[in-house]
Parts: structure tokens; C-alpha cells; sequence
């Protein structure tokens, strides 16, 4: 246990939330405000033939109601593809499509006003699934495609014209044809990742203040610098008159990244020129944003003793109506499908595709899920074919420390083998849970968009106590409990001293935003820097008015020490200022080229996982049950155990979900179950009774202390080690998810 750990392992914000006394952006209320309610497309894909909104401006209690020729003027907008509209102008695009906003004094009477709106729609060819978009006579959703490039994420998408395709991206090793001549044996999968619900606790809520040249926002946004630069783009201010605050978010897992509805609450605040509050509902929310669904096809070539000679993949990415952040989806689900494995050669193709259906939005380990269900179901079905054990042909194949699997790619960080041998080690011991050993495994190896620019300030005061200011949101990870920590170590002061203030842009210094598994280490280290900056200054302070040499001082908890005697922040701020008042502002900043340039390499780090089930299968009714699993991460340092050990475990559960229960269901792109009682999440009954968290600390992570990211990891063996169960114990391979009781029973008749 590292020596920030042995601080206080009680979270603030936990007391706060505990108590009832933490805010939410609904519990916010703005003199002055309005509230909204949406109308929303019931139409699939249709030209808006007529709005007619009159009987609704004229209810009691109605202030306006904005429609897309409002706005029309503004624009579009996106984070990678500039292609969405404020609400939509000529023409919907998805079921759930914002058309209208009723603003009234009460959203009671706003969502009552809503209903007299009157939408006509002229129905248009629909494509609702990757199929029907790419066919040769699809209908083109979008009939051009406006880069951003380096807008959002480095590098920009790209479109094939006059198709739906958003994105594409190939990256070749070697000879795979070559490769696959001289092989002992191919074999190729095709395996499917259904539209997944972020499904968070809080809906997207969002409130706006658009004044003559300047606008606040307060939203639950988990990248406001992303917000701030859409809507200073978007309505032509300049960035410091676009404030986004942020109070506490109920939840995210990149449904509140980049950006969703804070567009088009400005626009209705515009509109009225007040305050106007949009909270949706957890409905709503389930058709602003989902997972990509995908189409996945593998193939991989091996040689007579089963080492790999090559692999290629095809990965067919549903990016829903609007491209927001598929294209980056896209991209990682090819790099994340090669594994930690040797492959010499290579051949990945990722596209991203526009449908009919709700937008596709980064998801916890963006692309990873998709890509992991497949390579790791497709490892377990190619050592069956040449009759190898596949934790044998796993171990044959992995890729050592310090080894590329990718020459653009940074080395491996971790070892894998380590990580496989922790987990079965944690099973040795146990007592099965079924006569019926079935057991699966699988692993990972992802490269986080961990983009490496954040800015910290560090305030240290005449009383030792001291204020940390980011822009790193607290989605209930820990972030800003883990910012005090490292600030207190580094400061050699109790972690009580530290307040991490909330987000807001006007104070706050720039971070590219949370998400990625990047906030420790990206962030972590400029708050490491920003607190060694205040050091630095307060040191100088004694050595220069007490005139002693600078190597004889150290900090110690409430102030200096000289060797001879203790100086308190008090008594140094006094004597050197002159009055009884005072601070130091420490800065710091983290880009690309900092650390000797040791952040320009990508990825900053491997997020690593392995996952170990066993599985009890009621033959009757095909129900899985998992009465144990075991995760294994290397992160590099614990920094706080408690917060790191519910992230690994809140993220294995979360791919518990999508393994067994979870799919946006969509007829012919009607979404049929977006409610919060037809979506199917797990329950707490569902947890794993033995579940065994691993985190292996080397310490030789890029973070503070040697950390490394984590938190997305652990959701990405879950699935296929379930899947792999059931077929080495019970022959049968479910290639399409989730793993519905439907399913297996169908499977174990048809093998019957």
C-alpha cells in the first residue's frame, strides 16, 4: 500500500452525497429560469413538412416555443464531423429527434403545452441497420460531410462521399496474404455487438443563461472545455464569455462526453432571452446517445505449433444518425481487436456508419467491448480447432514487457502472463461451485485516448490549507478525492487540508476532459506540478527572508522546517509579506512534449485486464448464473484502494450487463424497450457472490507515484470469458450478444 493510501480512504464528496447535501444539476435553481420539454420525432426518417405551434404559444403559462428555422442560421455542429443541427431544420433522422421546445413557466405546463404542438412528416427510405445503410441503393443520410479536423480529438474522420460511411480506418503490418499461404490452419468468426444504454442514474439535464454577448451553462457535462468551445463556435462568442459550471454528475460513462444537449438548451434560452432549464428523462436520455452497436469479422492464420502468423479484421461500427464520437469508436475498436498478442502481420479495417437509429456516443473503453467480445470469443475458437488449451495458446502468443504489437504503438507496459496466472491463481483455492466445471477466461490490452493537455492551480494559504482548481469532473469515480491526495502528499500536508474546488470554466484552467481513464495521470500529474510550484515558491519565501540555504528546508505538515526549528505558513507569510494575510498560486501544466517529451508517444499507457468466470447453466431454461469471477488489472500505484477496487468492479459488472441482459432494441428503427422498465440492467442479485478484484502495483506507470489510468478495463473480458465457458464446457458458441436465456436454451437443443 502506497503512502497516499494510508490517508484517509473517506471520500468528500461520499459524505456529501451520503448526507443529502450534494447538488445536482436538478437540484439548481436560476432566478429568472424557464423550464423546457421536447418535442421528439416520432418519425424514423422524414422531411418536417409543416410545425405548427400556435395553440401552444397561446396556453396560459407558455413563454415560446423554438423550432429549427429559429435557429437555422446558426448552423450545424459536431466534435469530429461538423453534421448536426441545433433541433432539426428540414428533416429528422432518428425516432426521439428534438423538433420543438416548449418553454413555460412550469415544465408541468410545458410538458402538457408540448402535446398541442402539431409536427407533419412526409416519410423518406429508411436504413436502420449497418446492412441496409451500406447497400448499394441505401439512402444517403447525409448528403455531405464537413471535417473538424484536430477540433476535439488529434486528427479528423474520415467520410467516403456519397455513402453512409462516417469513417474509415485501415492500418496494414506486413503480408497477411503471404502469411495466410504458409499457414497450418485459418480460421474467421463473425460475431455481433448490440446498441448498448449508458443508463446512468441522472439523465442528461442541462440549464442556460444566453445573455446579449455571453452565456452559462450549468450542465452535467464530463468534458466542459469540449462544451465551451461547441457553443463559442456555435453562436459566434468568444470562449470567455461562455461559462460551463459543473456541479455533481450522477453518473456517465461518455454519454455526458463531448457534447449532448447543451446546444439546444442555449438555443431556447437565446430564444427567450432567460434562464431556461431542459431535465430529461431517464427516457429521453436513452434516446440522446448509445454504445455503437457491431458487426465484427476476424480471421486469423496460425502455424503448425499455433503461434499466430496473421490476423485481419472487419469492423462494421452503428454510428446511429449523428457521427459525435464514432469515428474515434471506430478507429480504437480496430487498434483494441489486435489483443496483447505477437501478430507479425496484420490487415484492420474499421468503419463507422450513419443509420437511422439514435446517435452512437463514446461508452466506457470506447470501441474496446466490441472489439474484445470478438477477438476473445474468436482466441478460444481457433485453439479448439487445432486442439489446443486456450489458455496455452493465449501464453504462446503473448506479447512480452517492452514488446510492440504494433510498431506505431507504444511498448507493452505490463505483463499479461502475469495478469492470466493471478487470476487462475485466485481459483485455485475455491471449492467449485457446480460438479460441471465451467470455467472461460479472456484478456485485454487497450491504448486509451488519454490525450495528454491538462492545466491544475494549486493555492496554498496562510492557515496550510489549501484549494485545487481542474476542470476534471467528478462522475463518482473519486477524481477529485484523488486530485486532493496527490495534492497533500506532495505538499506533505493531511488530506483534510485540501478543498478540490467544483468545475467551472471561469476559474478552472483548461483539461481536455474526463473520460479515457486519463484523469490520474493526466491530470494527477498537473496537479503534481502545480502543488511542486506552490512548494517551490513558499521554499523560496524562507530562504530568502530567513536566509538559509535552500537544500537545508523541507515541508512538513503546517509549515517549513530549517533543520533547527518548525516555521508555520503563518509565521512565513507574516514575516515575508508584511500584514497577516497571504497565498501562494502554484501552476502547473501537462502537454505532449512534458516529462522530456515522454507524453508524445501513444499510448500514454496499456489499460490491461483479464478476466476469469465460472458459469452454472440451468439446461432447462438456458439462465446463466455466475457464481464467481476473478479481474486482474496492472495500474501501475494504488492511489486510493477503496475507489480503485469499486472502479474495477463497476466496470466488470457493467460488462455483465451487455453480456447477459442489456440491448437497445430497435424494429425497423423503432426503438421497442427504451424505458427504464423494458431496459433489462443487472441487480445487485446478479453481482458475483466470490468476486476477486486484482490490482497489480510495478509502479512504473507514467502517473503520480508510477500510477496508471484504470476503470474501463475490467468491462471488457466479462463477456467473452462467459461466451467461452458455455463453449468449452457445454459446446456451444453464442456469437451474437447478450447471452439471453433464449439464446443458450436454443443452443443446447440444436447441439442436442
Amino acid at each position: 500500500m502506497s503512502a497516499i493510501d494510508n490517508m484517509s480512504s473517506v471520500r468528500p464528496d461520499l459524505i456529501e452525497k451520503v448526507t443529502g447535501r450534494a447538488e445536482y444539476v436538478t437540484d439548481l435553481t436560476v432566478p429568472g429560469m424557464l423550464h423546457g420539454f421536447v418535442v421528439r420525432s416520432p418519425a424514423i426518417h422524414a422531411r418536417i413538412a409543416s410545425i405548427d405551434s400556435r395553440v401552444a404559444r397561446a396556453m396560459d403559462g407558455v413563454v415560446d416555443v423554438l423550432i429549427g428555422e429559429d435557429v437555422a442560421s446558426f448552423g450545424n455542429w459536431g466534435v469530429v464531423l461538423k453534421d448536426r443541427p441545433i433541433i432539426a431544420t428540414d428533416r429528422v433522422r432518428y425516432v426521439g429527434e428534438p423538433v420543438a421546445v416548449v418553454i413555460a413557466e412550469t415544465i408541468e405546463i410545458a410538458e402538457n403545452a408540448a402535446e398541442l404542438v402539431d409536427v407533419e412528416y412526409d416519410e423518406l427510405p429508411r436504413a436502420t441497420t449497418i446492412r441496409e445503410a451500406l447497400a448499394e441503393d441505401a439512402p444517403l443520410i447525409h448528403e455531405r460531410h464537413e471535417n473538424l479536423e484536430d477540433f476535439y480529438f488529434k486528427g479528423g474522420a474520415r467520410p467516403t462521399q456519397n455513402s453512409n460511411i462516417f469513417h474509415t480506418y485501415r492500418n496494414n503490418v506486413g503480408d497477411v496474404d503471404a502469411a495466410e499461404a504458409a499457414a497450418a490452419y485459418i480460421h474467421e468468426d463473425r460475431f455481433t455487438f448490440p446498441a448498448i444504454s449508458h443508463f446512468a442514474m441522472e439523465p442528461h439535464t442541462v440549464i442556460a443563461d444566453f445573455q446579449v454577448d455571453s452565456l452559462t451553462v450549468w450542465a452535467g457535462a464530463q468534458t466542459p472545455t469540449a462544451v465551451q468551445k461547441v457553443l463559442s463556435r456555435l453562436y459566434g462568442l468568444q470562449l470567455a464569455k461562455v461559462r460551463v459550471i459543473v456541479p455533481f454528475v450522477g453518473g456517465g460513462f461518455g454519454g455526458k462526453a463531448s457534447v449532448k444537449i447543451e446546444p439546444l438548451v442555449a438555443a431556447a434560452s437565446w430564444k427567450v432571452q432567460r434562464p431556461v432549464r431542459v431535465a430529461q428523462s431517464m427516457t429521453e436520455s436513452m434516446l440522446t446517445c448509445r454504445r455503437l452497436g457491431a458487426d465484427i469479422t476476424i480471421r486469423t492464420a496460425v502455424d503448425a505449433k499455433g503461434r499466430i502468423l496473421a490476423k485481419s479484421a472487419k469492423l462494421l461500427l452503428d454510428g446511429g444518425a449523428y457521427s459525435d464520437t464514432g469515428s474515434a469508436v471506430a478507429t480504437k475498436s480496430a487498434n483494441r481487436i489486435m489483443g496483447p498478442y505477437v501478430v507479425p502481420n496484420l490487415r484492420l479495417e474499421a468503419c463507422a456508419v450513419y443509420t437511422n437509429t439514435v446517435p452512437g456516443a463514446a461508452f466506457r473503453s470506447i470501441g474496446g467491448p466490441q472489439a474484445v467480445w470478438a477477438k476473445e470469443s474468436h482466441m478460444d475458437n481457433v485453439a479448439a480447432a487445432i486442439g489446443m488449451d486456450p489458455a496455452e495458446f493465449r501464453l504462446l502468443n503473448l506479447a512480452s514487457r517492452g514488446e510492440r504489437i504494433r510498431p506505431d504503438l507504444r511498448a507493452l507496459d505490463m505483463d499479461m502472463s502475469e495478469l492470466m496466472g493471478r487470476v487462475t491463481q485466485s481459483f485455485a483455492s475455491e471449492v467449485k461451485a457446480s460438479n460441471r466445471q465451467a470455467r472461460g477466461l479472456a484478456v485485454a490490452a487497450t491504448d486509451p485516448a488519454n490525450t495528454p493537455i491538462s492545466n491544475a492551480i494549486v493555492r496554498l494559504k496562510i492557515d496550510g490549507s489549501i484549494l485545487v482548481s481542474v476542470s476534471s469532473i467528478e462522475v463518482g469515480q473519486g477524481a477529485h478525492a484523488t486530485m486532493g491526495r496527490i495534492a497533500a502528499q506532495t505538499l506533505k500536508q493531511p488530506a483534510s487540508a485540501v478543498t478540490v474546488l467544483r468545475t467551472d470554466t471561469a476559474v478552472a484552467p483548461y483539461d481536455w476532459g474526463t473520460g479515457a481513464s486519463r484523469s490520474t495521470v493526466v491530470v494527477g500529474l498537473s496537479v503534481e506540478n502545480a502543488a511542486l510550484d506552490a512548494a517551490d515558491q513558499i521554499l523560496e519565501m524562507v530562504a530568502d527572508v530567513w536566509e538559509l540555504p535552500r537544500e537545508s528546508l523541507s515541508l512538513v505538515e503546517g509549515g517549513v522546517s530549517t533543520g533547527s526549528e518548525v516555521l508555520t505558513f503563518h509565521q512565513i507569510f507574516h514575516r515575508t509579506l508584511g500584514v497577516d494575510s497571504g497565498e501562494v498560486v502554484g501552476r502547473g501544466a501537462i502537454t505532449p512534449r512534458s516529462k522530456k517529451g515522454a507524453l508524445v508517444e501513444s499510448p500514454l499507457f496499456w489499460e490491461t485486464s483479464a478476466g476469469l468466470v465460472e458459469i452454472v447453466v440451468d439446461e432447462d431454461t438456458g439462465e446463466i448464473h455466475v457464481p464467481r469471477y476473478a479481474s486482474a488489472a496492472d495500474v501501475g500505484r494504488v492511489i486510493n484502494r477503496v475507489a480503485a477496487e469499486g472502479q474495477d468492479e463497476g466496470a466488470a459488472i457493467m460488462g455483465l450487463g451487455h453480456a447477459l441482459y442489456e440491448v437497445l432494441e430497435f424494429e425497423d428503427g423503432q426503438p421497442i424497450n427504451a424505458t427504464p422498465i423494458d431496459y433489462s440492467i443487472p441487480r445487485i442479485s446478479d453481482v458475483p457472490p466470490v468476486f476477486d478484484t486484482i490490482l497489480v502495483e510495478n509502479g512504473d506507470g507514467p502517473g503520480p507515484g508510477g500510477a496508471k489510468g484504470m476503470g474501463e478495463g475490467a468491462i471488457l473480458p466479462v463477456a467473452p470469458a462467459i461466451a467461452n465457458a458455455l463453449f468449452s464446457t457445454y459446446g456451444i458458441r453464442i456469437p451474437d450478444l447478450p447471452m439471453t436465456p433464449e439464446k443458450v436454451w436454443r443452443a443446447l437443443q440444436k447441439r442436442s
